[in-house]
């Protein structure tokens, strides 16, 4: 489907790799780690597949839980013996992530051209609230949407849905922005727009379709919707 700014009303993105950068993680392995960059990308990997699988056994528990537990087989895997206090440290970097360059410019933009702006992750509350403080997007965020409130995890249609509800908004006038491959295949599925943020320039997955719209930033996306 060609993208139709027309039909877009409300704007709703993600948190992790597309508001705020994770890959800043690393930097607190760094003074424990040896060699961070490998743990660091398997951190965020397992982070993931985490809650992939627990959408299908039924054992969902709040993000901040699963990235614990895959940050300590990220250190597991690589031989990496600390005490929990220093594990727990290096967990507590996910509260005070950098923020994208284009992010508040760009949210403002939106804002000012009169759509409503929502953040829907996979993050608990907690994790989102000192995200958007450490962000500096207090005042441009209408509200954040948690999976926590549906214990289910992208790309699982519940959570997309639940967030139309919550916004009050048809699910079709959505578009949703994700740096996250998965999470644009499952706005799109679940009736939102997909937009895909790609900073780094990276391929996209072949199968399934393509995103609605792919931007290189925020900005990118107030000249397709014309603000």
């Amino acid at each position: 489907m060609t993208f139709d700014p027309d039909r877009v009303t409300t704007i709703t993105f993600d948190s992790y790799s597309t508001l705020v950068d994770v890959d800043a993680a690393e930097s607190a392995l760094e003074a424990r780690v040896e060699d961070p960059e490998p743990v660091s990308k398997l951190w965020r990997a397992r982070s993931l597949e985490y809650t992939f699988v627990a959408n299908h056994i039924d054992a969902y528990q709040p993000f901040y839980e699963m990235n614990r537990d895959a940050l300590q087989y990220a250190l597991d895997a690589h031989g990496v013996d600390i005490s929990r206090a220093e594990r727990d440290e290096i967990l507590a970097v996910y509260h005070e992530l950098d923020v994208f360059d284009d992010v508040r410019q760009g949210i403002d933009r939106l804002r000012a051209g009169g759509y409503d702006c929502y953040v829907v992750s996979n993050g608990n509350p907690e994790m989102l609230a000192s995200m958007v403080e450490h962000a500096g997007i207090e005042g441009l965020i209408e509200d954040t949407i948690s999976a926590d409130e549906v214990e289910t995890f992208k790309p699982a249609p519940e959570i997309y849905r639940h967030a139309a509800a919550r916004t009050g908004t048809p699910i079709d006038e959505i578009a949703h922005v994700s740096a996250g491959w998965f999470d644009v295949q499952g706005a799109k599925h679940a009736g939102m727009w997909g937009i895909r943020v790609d900073r780094k320039g990276t391929p996209w997955e072949p199968f399934d379709g393509e995103p609605d719209l792919t931007i290189d930033s925020f900005h990118d996306l107030c000249e397709a919707l014309g603000v």
